[in-house]
């Protein structure tokens, strides 16, 4: 992956992808979507991927939104091409079949909180600050805010969000269940690794499959749901990682999943 605005580092099954564009508050245009179409994409086949950080860099911002000098210049035509291109980006992190989770470090606002919201854990700074100001600027949530958000923390919590454009903090964002967890920032990359290295060590299998029928469940009705997860539930009881887990569980010893 030849990146420029992006920086991608792989260790242990981990890869920590960056937001490099601190000048701007790593604020997103049309080539860091293209970037991360293109890392998001070769991560999710990656044999030696199990699991995937998304910060920012610099100490101020997450992903300040996007690029408003590139937004201000888009036609009506423009404006739906350019949603759908961060949307197809963002799809393919929230369907990944490994673990992601966001550590936010500062500013999630406008399509920095989408793609938060894209990813399936969220770890924030206790600086972090968390909004959708886009009717501020006379426009809605593009990448997904609209759709992501209400599943996340309600639908009377989420238009409050949409509708004032006002930012809260990393407190109110962690009582609503907009993250997962908070810590100080100088600890917040490493305390994020380390929950998602926790988490990779369960069953790589079960963990894919999970992140599918959640995935599946969201866009269907609760029987259709049931049935899907079924079917999961009995692939996932022919696997070698079934056994060798319920007999790591037996024998009281650590499991070695092969993920097969």
């Amino acid at each position: 992956m030849k990146n420029e605005l992006l920086d991608v580092s792989i260790d242990d099954g981990i890869a920590i992808v960056r937001v490099n564009r601190p000048d701007k508050l790593n604020a997103l245009n049309a080539a860091v979507i293209d970037e991360m179409t293109e890392t998001f994409a070769a991560l999710r086949t990656s044999h030696d991927v199990r699991g995937v950080l998304l910060t920012g860099a610099g100490e101020k911002a997450f992903v300040a939104g996007a690029d408003i000098a590139e937004l201000a210049r888009m036609s009506a035509l423009e404006g739906v091409e350019v949603s759908r291109h961060g949307q197809r980006a963002f799809r393919i992190l929230e369907t990944m079949p490994k673990p992601t989770i966001a550590a936010i470090n500062g500013f999630a606002l406008g399509g920095g909180l989408e793609l938060a919201l894209a990813c399936h854990l969220r770890t924030a700074s206790s600086k972090a600050r968390f909004g959708l100001p886009e009717v501020k600027l006379g426009i809605i949530p593009g990448y997904g805010g609209t759709v992501r958000l209400p599943r996340l923390v309600g639908r009377g919590r989420a238009m409050e969000l949409i509708l004032t454009g006002e930012m809260i903090d990393a407190a109110e964002a962690h009582r609503i269940g907009l993250v997962n967890r908070i810590h100080e920032p100088d600890a917040l990359l490493e305390e994020t690794r380390a929950w998602l290295a926790k988490i990779i060590a369960n069953g790589p299998v079960a963990l894919a499959l999970a992140i599918e029928s959640v995935d599946h469940a969201a866009g269907t009705h609760t029987e259709d749901g049931l049935r899907f997860e079924s079917d999961l539930f009995g692939l996932l009881a022919g696997t070698a990682d079934m056994r060798e887990g319920m007999s790591a569980f037996l024998e009281k010893r650590a499991a070695t999943f092969t993920g097969r």
